[in-house]
């Protein structure tokens, strides 16, 4: 290649990073509403009819990160599932899904579920498909007063809300991993969720003996992460705060705690993340409690917990031997963007 080309070649790198870096979370907004149009306009009837609700619905807080098959009632799992989906449609639900995710996120929500193929060949139950995960559109894509989408299967639950046409909700906000780590077969050596496990047990062996005593509640860590899939968490039950207060970490200890935030966060676009960062005490170390319960070591069950005034983040690895991960971010009053839509009204109303 001459050196003519190559330059040619470098300033259109350029050019492709600074339009990268002007985009803006509206811009990546309207993206998304596009891709969504795309997918519902590909749709028939009957599909539409699975995928499509209202955005104020019952079915809009209705999420799960269970199997179909643990589904209480009736084991059934609303929207449209990529089986149903024909080659062309699936392509568009993963360009819709990906509007929403950082690269990194997008990444680790395929491996996912990927991970249903391992499962099955583990248990021999067909129930592990990674063909059963669901997407549904809530209300109009585009809308400029609200809208939304869940992508959603075993171990993973992505919910992302619009109000105004520009603000962004990304909780509830869950990723699961089962196997966790991967121990033979052709994936040997495979981590989903590594980071989540790796930062918060590297945060908390360095804490002293006596920061230690304030961060860790039990020897035992619980079953599971306590708030389950409830629609809506509610901070009094996180309140007084436990553990140990980002105040009494030493800088390098800070660190570690804002890396393990961020690892929740940037699963999302970063323009997104951004955005929920400045009206929120997302990133503000001072504001945030870390508590662990369980074993130090690897190998050991384990649970954590991070929580600010606003945001809760739940990892619990204790289920088949310790690996078997389930890691959850939620919004004490802005889940589905619940507290964007509260004030939308509020100030709709008010004029």
């Amino acid at each position: 290649m001459s050196s003519h080309c190559l330059s040619i070649c470098f300033f259109n790198l350029l050019l492709l990073f600074s339009f990268a870096k002007l985009a803006t979370a509206e811009q990546s907004i309207d993206e998304m509403a596009m891709a969504a149009e795309r997918l519902l306009n590909s749709l028939d009837e009957g599909q539409r009819g699975k995928a499509v609700f209202e955005v104020i619905s019952e079915e809009r807080q209705n999420w799960h990160f269970l199997p179909d098959s643990g589904i209480k009632p009736d084991g059934l799992r609303k929207g449209l599932p990529i089986k149903d989906m024909t080659e062309e449609q699936r392509i568009l639900a993963h360009a819709l899904v990906s509007t929403g995710l950082s690269h990194k996120g997008y990444l680790t929500a395929m491996t996912i579920l990927s991970l249903e193929k391992i499962l099955r060949d583990l248990e021999g139950n067909q129930i592990r498909d990674p063909e059963l995960y669901y997407l549904s559109v809530f209300g109009k894509p585009g809308d400029a007063k609200a809208w939304g989408w869940r992508f959603e299967g075993h171990h993973l639950s992505i919910n992302v809300s619009i109000v105004d046409g520009k603000l962004v909700a990304v909780t509830p906000s869950f990723f699961g991993s089962n196997p966790a780590h991967v121990s033979d077969g052709p994936r040997q050596g495979l981590r989903t969720l590594s980071g989540e496990e790796s930062l918060a047990r590297e945060l908390v062996k360095s804490l002293s003996e006596e920061q230690q005593t304030a961060a860790v509640l039990s020897d035992e860590a619980p079953k599971d992460i306590l708030t389950m899939e409830s629609r809506k968490v509610s901070a009094d039950a996180f309140t007084p705060p436990q553990g140990i207060a980002g105040k009494q970490l030493n800088d390098s200890q800070r660190e570690l705690l804002l890396a393990l935030v961020q690892v929740y966060a940037q699963r999302f676009r970063p323009e997104f993340v951004t955005q929920i960062a400045a009206r929120s005490d997302l990133f503000d170390v001072d504001a945030m409690h870390f508590a662990w319960a369980g074993g130090l070591q690897e190998g050991e069950g384990h649970y954590y917990r991070i929580q600010t005034r606003q945001f809760l983040i739940e990892y619990d690895n204790t289920q088949n031997g310790a690996n078997h991960v389930h890691s959850v971010w939620r919004d004490f009053e802005g889940d589905f963007g619940a507290d964007l839509l509260r004030q939308h009204y509020e100030t709709d109303h008010s004029k």
